[in-house]
């Protein structure tokens, strides 16, 4: 059984930048893909974010892309999520979730943690 703890998230004005880190436990955490998902009030949760076990590999919703960046350290169990440029439509709950394939659907997602709030004020 994977835990994953969510932290890092806050409040921050428009144009600005935040790191959210994850930090995995229990399982051996090189094994697993992670992603980064985020869910605003009133709509579905969504992909913002994956990378590789190996963290050759990294993908990214269109939304984010060339503003968010995903990485890892395996040596530390955790996995990154680095945000710049924010917009207030970035406001969400930010989950990571961890799972043995790559991927970017969140129904494929084994392992999830309990989310950090990101608000983005304009």
């Amino acid at each position: 059984q994977v835990q994953l703890v969510e932290s890092g998230g806050g409040l921050v004005q428009a144009g600005g930048s935040l790191t959210l880190s994850c930090v995995a436990s229990g399982g051996t955490f090189s094994n697993y893909a992670m992603g980064w998902f985020r869910q605003a009030p009133g709509k579905e949760r969504e992909f913002v974010a994956a990378v590789s076990y190996s963290g050759m590999r990294t993908d990214y919703a269109d939304s984010v892309k060339d503003r968010f960046t995903i990485s890892r350290d395996n040596g530390k169990n955790t996995v990154y999520l680095h945000m710049n440029s924010l917009k207030p439509e970035d406001t969400a709950v930010y989950y990571c979730a961890a799972d043995a394939l790559f991927g970017k659907n969140r129904d494929e997602y084994e392992y999830w943690g309990q989310g950090t709030q990101v608000t983005v004020s304009s």
